[in-house]
């Protein structure tokens, strides 16, 4: 599945040690932009995981996966990235791709209008 949404809050690192070595789990809260917002927990694992897109505010493209366990009779349903891709950066001084291009091509249309 795929979602494109705004980072509103990133969670706590959380680490740990397990049979295959260190893991690394970061939790991100996004929120649609629908015309009635959601909010989800999506959670990154390992080397996916680039806190220079992790910023408040930027928009992201996830990819992920729905998973569902069973634990004392109750379930629990993790929501895991498998790809994670910047979209539109809140950083000042960014322009995301489709801006840059979207630049580009009024520019050329403005040279394009000239009379000479």
């Amino acid at each position: 599945m795929q979602l494109t949404a705004k980072l509103i809050q990133v969670l706590p690192m959380q680490t740990g040690k397990g049979k295959n070595g260190d893991w690394y789990k970061q939790e991100v809260i996004l929120e649609t932009d629908d015309q009635y917002p959601k909010k989800m927990c999506i959670a990154i694992w390992g080397n996916k995981i680039k806190e220079a897109e992790l910023q408040v505010g930027n928009v992201l493209k996830i990819d992920f996966d729905i998973e569902s366990r069973e634990y004392n009779s109750r379930w629990f349903t993790d929501i895991k990235a498998w790809k994670v891709e910047l979209v539109k950066s809140t950083m000042v001084g960014d322009i995301d791709n489709n801006s840059a291009q979207n630049k580009i091509k009024e520019e050329k249309e403005i040279e394009d209008d000239l009379p000479f």
